[in-house]
């Protein structure tokens, strides 16, 4: 290089690049082929898919987010698909397959409008005011629902698992979830800490409603408990295993000496020090034990370990000892018999004891022993018991009510319902195709492709069913545009059907987030204009595509 000139950095292209249009294409025909994967999974008609995993295990299932979540892709956009499932599911817990095949819909759509040379940034802006079309038309068809009628609620609660592996239970499970859902929502009418007046509800299925599965059983024998269940028993056989209404206390510290911080080394000349060292160690526990004594409780829960010493004093007074509890569990034992939990036994008050249990008792069931804290005084933590034939449908029934708790806890926060089995998206795609007949300039055409692409949802509900699709969408395009928001499909019969007779109605919030999510989606795809692989000859040279600088010879040697 002469001196003076600019330096130029040589990207080595070649196979491990795409860019421009080859580069949008590449990621719309992965999205798409994504949403083909699971498109049949769609409605009460859905088709299962069958996955095996390296080790043999066999997983059957139509639950989207759980298809996706097994299989492995390479391309990026593929990648960034799978992800999307796994948000909705995390945000609103339903939808999972509708956001995937709607993302793949509106990619689809975007390839014409990229062939006829369509600007990306352009797509982008067009999509982004259908999007809050959108969101407005499904505020404007959305009805309201009492949360406290048990049958609005379990009709709600139906058409999400509608469409799932526990249709045939479908009624057990719909109570089971509702059950779940009103035991662990609190509501708080102040701040804490503060005198402002604001009504909190806080409704934590992740921690509070724990599902436990228990292979054996009929699957009419499942049930919410009106406590807490934890796979323990008790550390000392002759101790009780059954105890109407027990006073109980729940700790966080080891009922053992208590051994150095660090290492801790102990110089002893005779004997006797030795002896006097052990009993200092046992009036450590005995210590620990009397004032736990002192408060007269039938059960005491640890998180961590009892001494047999401590177990033998505690015993002494006729108490019941169950350790090395996990974390989550105790705080919904916490939760769900009016306890606190304690870190250092000192620290112990009569404030502290949970007395609102009204039966502790052990169980066997299967070849474990499992601690039940039942007939509980409202609590605020409960234990959904699942029982079924084998741990594949035990597993898949556990992905079906999650997501019936699910759609009743965003019923809780936002109580609108919006009208099923497509009603929605054609309302919403015959509302954009208006709009767009009176918009001038280019942007109408992507408005228009989002009027087509949100056609997939009817479409393939129809499809699935084995019904004749142009036919129906035809039928169903012309209800809407004369104003009757609240005709679908009828996923059983491919057919159209009123959704206010038919009784199908699904949580707004579930549909805002799969129309948000999955235009987003769509946005973010084709802003990509160039995929770049780093191959691992670059990478060693520490390259990073290409433009980098190689490291010294000493330091790749070392």
């Amino acid at each position: 290089m002469q001196a003076g000139q600019t330096p130029v950095f040589v990207m080595n292209a070649g196979p491990e690049r795409q860019t421009g249009r080859k580069a949008q294409v590449s990621n719309i025909t992965a999205a798409k082929t994504v949403a083909d994967v699971i498109r049949s999974c769609l409605g009460p008609k859905a088709m299962l898919k069958m996955l095996l995993d390296p080790m043999g295990g066999i997983l059957l299932t139509n639950d989207g987010n759980a298809i996706l979540r097994e299989i492995e892709v390479a391309h990026p956009a593929a990648k960034n698909m799978i992800e999307l499932s796994r948000t909705q599911d995390e945000e609103v817990g339903d939808g999972t397959t509708s956001v995937i095949i709607l993302a793949g819909e509106l990619l689809a759509q975007s390839h014409s409008l990229l062939e006829r040379n369509i600007h990306p940034v352009v797509i982008i802006s067009a999509f982004q005011k259908a999007l809050k079309e959108a969101l407005e038309v499904v505020k404007h068809i959305s009805v309201p629902i009492d949360t406290s009628s048990d049958e609005e609620m379990l009709a709600l609660i139906k058409t999400s698992i509608g469409t799932k592996f526990v249709i045939r239970w479908s009624d057990l499970m719909c109570k089971l979830a509702l059950q779940a859902i009103r035991t662990v929502s609190v509501s708080s009418e102040t701040i804490p800490g503060s005198n402002v007046p604001a009504s909190i509800t806080t409704v934590d299925i992740k921690r509070y409603a724990r599902v436990e599965k228990v292979a054996g059983g009929a699957i009419e024998d499942s049930q919410v408990l009106d406590g807490v269940m934890v796979n323990k028993d008790v550390t000392h056989p002759q101790m009780r295993r059954r105890i109407v209404n027990p006073r109980i206390i729940l700790i966080d510290c080891p009922l053992e000496y208590k051994k150095g911080e660090s290492q801790t080394n102990i110089e002893i000349s005779k004997e006797s020090q030795w002896q006097d060292f052990q009993d200092e160690e046992e009036k450590q526990v005995r210590d620990m034990c009397e004032r736990i004594r002192e408060f007269k409780p039938d059960l005491v829960i640890t998180e961590k370990g009892v001494s047999d010493y401590a177990q033998s004093i505690l015993l002494q007074g006729n108490i019941s000892v169950i350790r090395r509890v996990r974390k989550s569990d105790n705080n919904r034992i916490a939760r769900a018999v009016g306890a606190t939990i304690v870190n250092r036994v000192e620290d112990l008050r009569e404030s502290d004891v949970g007395t609102q249990c009204g039966l502790f008792y052990i169980d066997k069931l299967g070849d474990e022993y499992f601690t039940f804290l039942t007939k509980c005084n409202t609590p605020k933590a409960c234990t959904v018991l699942l029982r079924g034939p084998s741990k594949d449908v035990l597993n898949e029934i556990d992905r079906n009510l999650a997501d019936a708790m699910s759609v009743a806890r965003n019923v809780v926060f936002n109580p609108f319902l919006s009208p099923g089995g497509g009603a929605t998206e054609m309302a919403v795609s015959v509302r954009l195709q208006q709009k767009a007949k009176t918009m001038q300039g280019i942007e109408s055409w992507p408005y228009r492709a989002v009027a087509d692409a949100l056609e997939v949802i009817p479409r393939t509900l129809v499809q699935n069913a084995g019904g004749n699709a142009i036919r129906v969408l035809t039928e169903l395009r012309a209800k809407h545009a004369s104003g009757e928001h609240s005709w679908g499909i009828n996923g059983e019969t491919g057919k159209l059907e009123d959704m206010k007779k038919y009784g199908l109605y699904e949580s707004a919030s579930v549909k805002v987030q799969t129309i948000k999510t999955a235009i987003e989606a769509a946005k973010v795809l084709l802003r990509v204009d160039d995929i770049v692989q780093a191959t691992r000859k670059e990478k060693e040279q520490g390259g990073g595509g290409g433009g980098g600088a190689q490291m010294p010879e000493d330091m790749q040697q070392e």
